[in-house]
């Protein structure tokens, strides 16, 4: 089974995710053991970003600041679609507090919406997201 980044790499609609982590060096850092919870922004979550934003983050100057925002979407272990509970607070891995709402069947991580889910993959899951978890 392919792990976490493979998994990411195939899916054609998290390119820039796939991009974003390459850049960083988060994909050395994913492919290990694990396990993982990656909430992958698609291509119309960065599309979504001010003009210009991506550009800049996947400079080589900016590489600390694309990792700590890429670090916003991952979680240690692993967080299945049923096992969201609605108020839920998971723990990045770095240190940044993210809810979950859920409401209706539909699940938004700190507002942000669930779109693809259950990707599976050696070392942990990945769910793709509507928007960029941005934290100020």
């Amino acid at each position: 089974m392919s792990n976490i980044v493979d998994v990411v790499v195939a899916d054609k609609n998290l390119a820039t995710m796939s991009k974003s982590v390459k850049a960083a060096g988060l994909d050395t850092v994913l492919s290990q053991k694990g396990p993982f919870t990656i909430f992958a922004p698609t291509e119309i979550a960065f599309g979504k970003l001010a003009g210009g934003t991506l550009e800049n983050l996947l400079k080589t100057d900016n590489k600390e600041r694309l990792t700590t925002l890429l670090n916003h979407h991952v979680v240690e272990g692993i967080t299945n679609f049923k096992d969201f509970k609605d108020n839920q607070k998971l723990v990045t891995v770095n240190g940044r507090e993210l809810t979950v709402k859920v409401a209706d069947g539909k699940v938004t991580i700190n507002g942000a919406t669930l779109q693809g889910r259950d990707s599976e993959g050696s070392n942990g899951v990945v769910h793709s997201l509507d928007t960029v978890i941005e934290m100020k």
